[in-house]
């Protein structure tokens, strides 16, 4: 299907989780929030977890203990970066590094899916895109009335596709841009422009996070493989040729201008895969990586519970064991909506 995407504003603002479910929570007398905090492992007694050390500002390491479970939700980066220093992950990597192995859990880090976007642009032939939007008039409609174009999401409208007649579901995501978009937005043109994006739903590369160093402030190593996968290639090569004929059509007529991304000397299909593998970007939705299941390669059960491990549940994006056709937005917010019914069943 084709259409306007539903996304998360209030008041013509983004309306982040933070904004939505801490927020309003703030003044709980059961709830501290610490900002400019690094939990850097978690506490053990057996096999159960206790609590997490922490260094705040950058300065002193405290600790704090917790009567029932701790619940980790870093994300597909950080949950199993702080698994691996706490001596949960797979115990050759974490032998390598000096980190005292508790529980082998060789599924730690591994399975690291993305969803991979490849692009096209055109000339906009009239001044209608949002290439020009920052001006004072727009900034003064946002501050004044949270109107105007400062209000886009950018990505408004878009649609899912198969590629194959044979597929049970699409594995194209459409985006599309009213403005010059590629490298993330840094890159800039002048002038007016619009981008149709191709995205990767399904991918068949697996890449891995590991760890860099024992020391918990050093960064992990995020080893994506993009386009490993002939599969992936193939699919995105197909999502750039069906977005070149979707600008074609006649309702582009009268804002279609020159195509400046691929471009037209760019016909041959080993070109174009060129072009994908120079200009592709993720769509930052990594997820994977703490995945859910029973078998060798799972992290968490169907509580979110680790495996192996009392005290402790993981809850963010990583314990997808394969990636959603869409946006990971919503279904993060809902892994989150089940677990917090998981613990409060728990708790009675």
């Amino acid at each position: 299907g084709v259409g306007f995407y539903q996304v998360n504003q209030k008041n013509g603002q983004r309306h982040s989780t933070a904004t939505a479910y801490l927020k309003p929570c703030c003044d709980r007398l059961n709830l501290t929030i610490c900002t400019s905090t690094q939990v850097t492992s978690l506490l053990w007694e057996g096999n159960r977890i206790v609590g997490v050390e922490y260094i705040q500002d950058g300065g002193l390491t405290n600790r704090i203990k917790v009567a029932r479970e701790v619940i980790l939700c870093g994300g597909a980066i950080n949950s199993p970066q702080l698994l691996m220093l706490s001596g949960i992950g797979p115990a050759e990597h974490l032998k390598a590094l000096g980190i005292p192995v508790i529980v082998d859990l060789p599924g730690v880090g591994q399975n690291l899916q993305d969803h991979l976007l490849a692009g096209v642009i055109y000339e906009c032939t009239q001044p209608l895109s949002l290439d020009k939007a920052n001006n004072i008039g727009n900034f003064l409609k946002y501050l004044l009335f949270k109107q105007g174009p400062l209000t886009s999401n950018i990505a408004e409208a878009g649609g899912f596709v198969k590629t194959r007649p044979d597929l049970a579901t699409p594995d194209l995501q459409f985006l599309f841009a009213p403005l010059y978009f590629q490298n993330h937005g840094f890159n800039r043109r002048e002038g007016f422009y619009f981008s149709l994006g191709a995205t990767l739903l399904h991918p068949q590369s697996r890449g891995y996070i590991s760890l860099r160093s024992p020391q918990p402030l050093v960064q992990p190593v995020i080893e994506p493989n993009y386009l490993a996968s002939e599969a992936d290639c193939e699919c995105l090569l197909t999502g750039v040729e069906m977005s070149r004929q979707l600008i074609q059509a006649s309702a582009f007529n009268q804002f279609r201008g020159k195509e400046i991304f691929p471009g037209s000397g760019v016909e041959k299909k080993e070109d174009i895969v060129d072009y994908i593998r120079d200009t592709v970007e993720t769509l930052y939705h990594p997820v994977g990586t703490c995945k859910m299941g029973n078998d060798s390669m799972a992290v968490v059960n169907s509580r979110l519970q680790v495996h192996g491990v009392q005290g402790l549940r993981v809850v963010d994006a990583s314990i997808m064991p394969t990636i959603v056709s869409g946006n990971t937005n919503a279904a993060t917010i809902m892994i989150a909506e089940k677990a917090a019914d998981l613990i409060v069943a728990t708790c009675q």
